[in-house]
């Protein structure tokens, strides 16, 4: 896939999925109306935010990866090489993780207990999409490279140092 065409798709997928997961949906349950503050909240308000901006961070950056890979995070419009790059060398999964903080730090922002309720169901839906079909379906695709990644990154559970694949000639040696 070209590179424009993907980038066009990633953008409409981003603006579709994680614009409604993390904007459109937040926005239903609190308006963006702050809750009164309980005494100490203005730190929650400041934790929160800050989450927010490093849980974009992660989820838009591996967007990007997936742009350059000529392909798209879109099921049906995959790259053809297995992205290991980026944010994915800390996690297999940068979208969710980071999208997933971006509702907790909305929680603490705007003082919302039902957005860690929605939190909680905004994880749940995709770790078991990633269970039940990505996972399987990466490892049919990708075979030993995507059986070495898995072993080395966390799904969920960011590592402390980023992963770099053996390079071909040394792990057949």
């Amino acid at each position: 896939m070209q590179k424009s065409k993907a980038a066009l798709l990633s953008g409409a997928f981003y603006i579709a999925a994680p614009g409604t997961v993390v904007g459109l949906i937040p926005w239903l349950i609190t308006r963006w109306r702050f809750r009164r503050p309980l005494p100490g909240w203005g730190a929650a308000r400041v934790t929160g935010a800050v989450l927010i901006a490093a849980g974009l961070v992660p989820a838009t950056s591996a967007f990007a990866e997936f742009v350059k890979a000529e392909g798209t995070p879109i099921p049906a419009a995959p790259t053809e090489r297995l992205v290991v790059t980026g944010f994915n060398r800390y996690v297999r999964n940068p979208m969710y993780v980071g999208l997933l903080l971006a509702i907790l730090g909305q929680a603490l922002l705007f003082g919302n207990f039902r957005l860690l309720i929605y939190a909680a169901a905004a994880a749940t839906a995709p770790a078991a999409f990633v269970h039940w079909y990505e996972e399987p379906t990466l490892a049919r695709r990708f075979g030993a490279e995507y059986e070495e990644y898995r072993r080395a990154v966390p799904a969920f559970r960011p590592r402390l140092r980023p992963w770099t694949p053996e390079p071909a000639e040394r792990t057949h040696a």
